[in-house]
């Protein structure tokens, strides 16, 4: 009996430390100093709290329902059609919180939010839709109140750091809002679409907002944002020269003005089906401390996979559908916003088309990351053709058509050409 106990002990530590080492999280870093536990202690109880907290800290954006209307539409909500718009929200998101609080950064009211792992999303969603009908026909509204009170709030973040932490934290999240004025939000994403045939209801792959979101930062005109960009590569090929000159300010411009960079790189996996050979890789690419995420999913629905567990992957689910929340007033509830648990699902299932993101801070951690990454590519690829590579130049040195002379035309007819070609090739819509 003591045995077998201990064989379980032993099996579970396992699951915890392959779930806080992979979920996202460089291998290397270290424990927090903050308990005074042995590495078993943190094993069997703190690194279960720490990845938890972690993992809600992030930033979940779901379907919504009763937001302003989408222009040239009667839609009130994305619920059935905006999955692959909201995975694409979470990864800019993800990316967009490293660039502002960095990786160590988790959200001091993680794990107050309440854990609905037990009622699946469905369930809550037919609940909810009854919910609402129910008072529509009494003409009486539920209301949410916020989880934690104003004065928690001001007590919680009474240094700078913190309070400033917070200020950003929230600014972030009103970015995605979900009204016409959200430079990231659901509104503006589908007006940018239009520019590439696609318009509210229709199905969005995850190549198609890779673009969509490169747009989208290459438009906002926030203060805050000008230190960003994004780069999609090209028929799986990042061209470096190009990415640094979306870096760099001017050709003499110094580190200090660096720009960050999100790299967004559309792939497949696989033919008809994911190719289970490319489980290592992509376990690997998710370790990496550059990696934010992959927009991507199983047939018919879009995930936000940011780390792995075994043979499975963590993701953050949008199929959920909450009420519209105003971000544009002050202390809006933030609950909402995180997700209380994650879920897993087999590599197997996963659909071959996916986008992979990274974020380089600056130049020299653009040359690092894809000095890194080339290694892995390397190794994966043994006598089959690399998912994507790095190359030296300019994509113009290769033939390829340089970008729009038309600064009224948000995507060149080349652009236009891929996109029409990824939206035929990716998910089914349920």
């Amino acid at each position: 009996m003591e045995a077998t106990g201990t064989d379980e002990v032993d099996k579970l530590k396992t699951k915890f430390v392959s779930a806080w080492n992979n979920m996202k999280y460089n291998e290397n870093k270290l424990l927090p100093a903050r308990s005074g536990c042995t590495i078993e202690d943190h094993v069997i109880a703190g690194n279960v709290e720490e990845f938890r907290k972690d993992f809600i800290s992030r930033i979940w954006l779901t379907y919504r329902e009763e937001f302003p209307q989408i222009e040239g539409s009667a839609l009130t909500t994305d619920c059935g059609w905006g999955c692959t718009l909201r995975t694409g929200q979470m990864l800019l998101a993800q990316g967009l919180v490293l660039h502002f609080l960095g990786r160590a950064w988790t959200w001091p009211d993680a794990l107050n939010i309440e854990n609905s792992d037990s009622e699946s999303w469905t369930s809550n969603t037919v609940k909810k839709f009854t919910a609402s009908f129910e008072a529509s026909l009494s003409g009486e509204r539920e209301l949410k109140t916020p989880a934690v009170s104003q004065k928690e709030t001001i007590r919680r973040y009474s240094g700078d750091h913190e309070m400033r932490n917070e200020i950003y934290h929230r600014k972030i999240i009103s970015w995605f809002g979900d009204s016409p004025l959200a430079l990231f939000g659901l509104h503006q994403l589908i007006e940018y679409g239009k520019k590439s045939g696609k318009k509210a209801g229709d199905w969005y792959g995850p190549a198609v907002v890779a673009h969509i979101l490169r747009k989208a930062v290459e438009e906002a005109r926030h203060p805050d944002l000008q230190g960003i960009a994004i780069y999609v590569a090209q028929d799986c090929t990042v061209y470096s020269s190009d990415v640094i000159d979306k870096q760099c300010t001017s050709m003499a411009s110094d580190n200090t003005d660096d720009k960050a960079v999100i790299i967004l790189i559309p792939v497949r996996l696989g033919g008809e089906r994911t190719n289970t050979d490319y489980l290592d890789f992509v376990k690997g690419i998710l370790s990496l401390e550059y990696c934010v995420g992959i927009i991507g999913g199983k047939p018919k629905q879009s995930y936000y996979f940011a780390g792995f567990q075994d043979d499975s992957l963590i993701y953050m689910d949008p199929h959920y559908c909450q009420s519209f929340v105003d971000v544009s007033i002050k202390d809006f509830p933030l609950e909402t916003f995180h997700c209380p648990s994650p879920k897993k699902m087999s590599f197997r299932k996963m659909d071959p088309s996916c986008t992979i993101g990274f974020y380089c801070r600056n130049v020299q951690d653009f040359k690092r990351a894809s000095e890194e990454i080339t290694k892995m590519l390397k190794i994966s690829s043994k006598e089959k053709y690399p998912l994507f590579t790095f190359v030296n130049g300019h994509s113009r040195d290769y033939d390829f058509t340089s970008t729009t002379t038309n600064e009224e035309e948000l995507f060149s007819e080349d652009e236009k050409k891929r996109l029409k070609r990824f939206s035929t090739e990716e998910f089914v819509l349920l």
